[in-house]
């Protein structure tokens, strides 16, 4: 994660970079011309000075021939090795070609005339030092132009190069220029960047935000594509929304489970009228019956007394499927009775099924919606049928008939369980023991086992195949 901090302060580093490499490239520029100039300056004073130093020697020498003292022989000496030690700087410097090779030349030329010139004066050789005098003042004249004409090729020179230097030093201006340009155009579009980037940032979180007040959890999360300080902010944002909405989801199917639970037990108790008078009535027509010899009343009443006893008990309780099963055995038993040979109850239970918990009352309804919905209105051939098998460790329940069927319309509404109202045909709840429907028994198998699957499949004419598939079994104890 970069920081913040962290860009501004590579972003400030850059910009101090680029300018100390302008300055630099700008300092190289005028240094090239300051040394340049300080060069020809030597050069020139280099050269006036060997012209002086010419004239002086060549005066020394007059005054050595006109007076030959000791005296006048050392200055001459002086002045001659001071000619010398000019001419040595000069030599000492770089090649200047050809003509300053001359130029050296002619020095050493003069330099040897006065030495023959002193050699005549000590033999007192007027003819020898007279000759060598004068060849040494035209000599002595000679260095003089020639100095002028090295001089005046040396700021020949010197004028093209200081037109490619003044050349150089506006195009470096020139330079210098557009990169202070382009450090405050790209210095603004950083600043209008990183503001927008910040300002996008907030916004998102903003209306994000405002979102989640107003009520609504389910947006999408806040993206940001840089990885900083808001990265994280917007990180545990998200995260903070996600666990707001699974617990508001908590406790919505907290209320929805609260509610279904308060809805059955007004059903129920719109059912109860003295229970225990109404069992013990049962209990009493059926002992009756049976000293009578209607022992097939015996049996309806008993069956009926256990149907009632298992539907009005407390519908906050886990059972087993067994239960659930016996339980439907004495609902077929009674309908079986009431439609005679119109109907066919077929059971298909694998026996090792039968000890895993679920919701109670789940069957029953089923049974009972098959039994209504399906195939009430058939004169013969009516058939519904209970299967109970394991698939792959799956605990698999179908119920089936071959009923009028449905359409895709109505079983979609049945397997809405977010829409609170029930599904029933014309006939509502007629024939109903429970009073509970499909979407109350999705509903508490979804509550009770969120992993578990209800699918529905019918056809008009075809009948209908209720499908339950239990995938979280565990042996949990049940009331």
């Amino acid at each position: 994660m970069i920081k913040i901090r962290t860009k501004l302060l590579i972003y400030f580093a850059t910009i101090l970079l680029l300018i100390v490499i302008s300055f630099l490239i700008r300092e190289q520029s005028n240094h090239e011309v300051r040394e340049l100039y300080q060069k020809n300056e030597e050069y020139f004073f280099l050269l006036n000075e060997i012209t002086k130093q010419t004239n002086q020697t060549f005066q020394s020498l007059q005054f050595f021939v006109h007076e030959p003292f000791a005296e006048n022989l050392r200055l001459y000496n002086e002045d001659r090795e001071n000619l010398r030690v000019l001419e040595g700087k000069l030599d000492a410097r770089e090649s200047g070609g050809i003509n300053e090779e001359n130029f050296l030349n002619i020095i050493s030329d003069f330099l040897g005339e006065t030495d023959q010139t002193i050699e005549g004066v000590n033999k007192r050789n007027i003819k020898q030092y007279s000759a060598s005098l004068e060849e040494a003042e035209e000599t002595s004249e000679y260095i003089d132009e020639k100095a002028l004409n090295l001089i005046d090729e040396r700021l020949t020179n010197y004028q093209q190069v200081a037109f490619l230097l003044d050349k150089k030093i506006t195009y470096t201006k020139n330079m210098w220029t557009m990169i202070i340009f382009s450090i405050i155009i790209l210095s603004i579009l950083f600043a209008l960047w990183f503001a927008n980037g910040i300002n996008r940032t907030i916004e998102r979180l903003t209306k994000a935000a405002q979102e989640i007040s107003a009520g609504r959890y389910s947006g999408k999360d806040v993206v940001v594509s840089t990885k900083d300080e808001f990265w994280f902010l917007i990180k545990t944002f998200n995260e903070m929304k996600k666990n707001i909405l699974e617990s508001v989801n908590d406790i919505e199917e907290k209320a929805r489970l609260a509610q279904l639970l308060k809805d059955m037990e007004l059903k129920s108790l719109q059912n109860q009228i003295n229970p225990h008078f109404l069992f013990n009535t049962l209990n009493i027509i059926a002992k009756t019956s049976y000293i009578e010899g209607a022992e097939r009343t015996s049996d309806i009443i008993a069956s009926i007394s256990a149907l009632l006893r298992y539907n009005i008990g407390n519908l906050d309780r886990q059972t087993t499927l067994k239960n659930e099963v016996e339980i439907v055995q004495e609902y077929f038993f009674i309908q079986k009775t009431r439609f005679q040979e119109r109907v066919e109850f077929i059971e298909n239970i694998d026996p090792s099924c039968l000890s895993i918990p679920l919701p109670c009352l789940t069957l029953q309804p089923i049974i009972e919606n098959a039994f209504i919905h399906g195939i009430e209105e058939m004169s013969i051939g009516a058939k519904i049928e209970l299967l109970i098998y394991k698939e792959n460790e799956i605990v698999c329940i179908k119920v089936k008939d071959n009923g009028v069927g449905m359409d895709q319309q109505t079983i979609d509404r049945l397997m809405d369980t977010s829409d609170e109202k029930e599904v029933h045909a014309e006939k509502k709840g007629s024939g109903h023991s429970t009073g509970i429907g499909m979407k109350n028994v999705i509903k508490r198998l979804k509550l009770f086992d969120k992993a578990s699957e209800v699918n529905i499949f019918s056809e008009h004419g075809k009948g209908t195949t209720v499908t339950i598939r239990l995938k979280n079994i565990t042996r949990k104890g049940h009331n």
